[in-house]
């Protein structure tokens, strides 16, 4: 018998095993999906007058080895799902259906499952269909235990109700939304402040009840849901996903010319854990604002009349805001945002 895939270091079957007890975690209306060569979506009974697709395609970098060497992987799809979701929600869209891509050296099923588990699970909450995704087994590219993970994640949205901070105005009010954790950005600095400082993964905080590699691996908050209701409650005019850029480059990314957003540092609490790990990195505190969400995972651009009343919902759905800001005018050489 000649040389096959599998003495090559691929087992098909046992890819299509996976495939199979994954399929077998997913909601029946989705089940129809998985194995044809494209995922299916009916868009028909949206009863969008203009439809506008938006779609996002996002990983959880770094995060990944936090997983690994703490050796708990029942988190990251979340974080995948939020990435992905949370980007498209900002322009005001509604999810629609996700896809993932999991490369991988070697298949471990019981290990993997978890992570498609979690990212079932993320689209359960988001409401966001699971419609297919791949999944590659590639030794000569991987290591023995290393993968990978990429989401992407297709929404819509009424042309009429796109929130693109075009109508962001001076003297409207910028609410931030508390984060969970790192979420899924800045990691390659979080593990060089473990590495250099000799933290211990399997140790708790000092003050915090939980070990490091629990807190590290808190998953992104899903902000979709929340999003939706702002924007049907609400003249919502600019949503931005504090992710990679932190607050310096995030924000800026939702202002028209000549407004400026100024934030109130000591507006919201500063996370503990944050606090922690910068002082053990001598992290400056730029640095800080300019990689990481610093406690804010998502911020929303409202008139300031209805500031009071978009923290009450927030709360109301089990979220804590905090009016952080406001826009103001800014002038040529001005930067678009300071933090004061």
């Amino acid at each position: 018998m000649g040389l096959t895939y599998k003495e090559s270091g691929v087992d098909i079957d046992k890819g299509d095993r996976f495939v199979e007890a994954i399929k077998r975690k997913l909601p029946p209306k989705d089940q129809g999906n998985i194995g044809l060569f494209g995922g299916l979506f009916d868009i028909s009974a949206l009863g969008y007058q203009n439809p506008v697709l938006v779609a996002s395609t996002d990983g959880i970098g770094t995060k990944l080895l936090v997983a690994k060497e703490a050796g708990r992987f029942d988190t990251i799809g979340i974080d995948l799902v939020a990435m992905c979701v949370n980007d498209i929600a900002c322009c005001g869209a509604e999810p629609l259906f996700f896809l993932d891509y999991f490369a991988m050296g070697h298949l471990k099923p019981l290990e993997h499952k978890v992570i498609v588990e979690g990212i079932a699970d993320g689209c359960k909450k988001t409401n966001c269909a699971l419609i297919g995704g791949e999944t590659a087994e590639m030794p000569d590219l991987y290591a023995e235990d290393d993968f990978d993970l990429a989401g992407f994640a297709v929404g819509v949205v009424d042309r009429k109700n796109i929130v693109d901070g075009t109508e962001v105005r001076v003297d409207q009010k910028i609410i931030g939304i508390a984060s969970s954790g790192f979420h899924s950005n800045g990691y390659t600095l979080v593990r060089r402040i473990v590495k250099d400082a000799k933290l211990d993964l399997a140790r708790p905080v000092a003050g915090l009840e939980r070990n490091l590699g629990e807190l590290l691996l808190e998953p992104t908050k899903l902000y979709s849901p929340l999003i939706l209701h702002f924007i049907r409650e609400f003249k919502v005019t600019g949503i931005a996903h504090i992710t990679g850029g932190g607050f310096l480059d995030n924000i800026p990314r939702v202002l028209p010319p000549g407004v400026q957003a100024k934030i109130k540092k000591g507006s919201w609490p500063f996370p503990p854990l944050m606090k922690f790990l910068q002082e053990q990195g001598g992290v400056e505190e730029q640095e800080m604002y300019r990689v990481f969400n610093c406690g804010i995972g998502l911020i929303v651009i409202v008139n300031a009349g209805e500031a009071d009343e978009v923290c009450h919902l927030a709360a109301a759905h089990g979220e804590k805001a905090y009016i952080i800001g406001s826009i103001k005018a800014r002038s040529d050489g001005q930067p678009p945002i300071v933090i004061d």
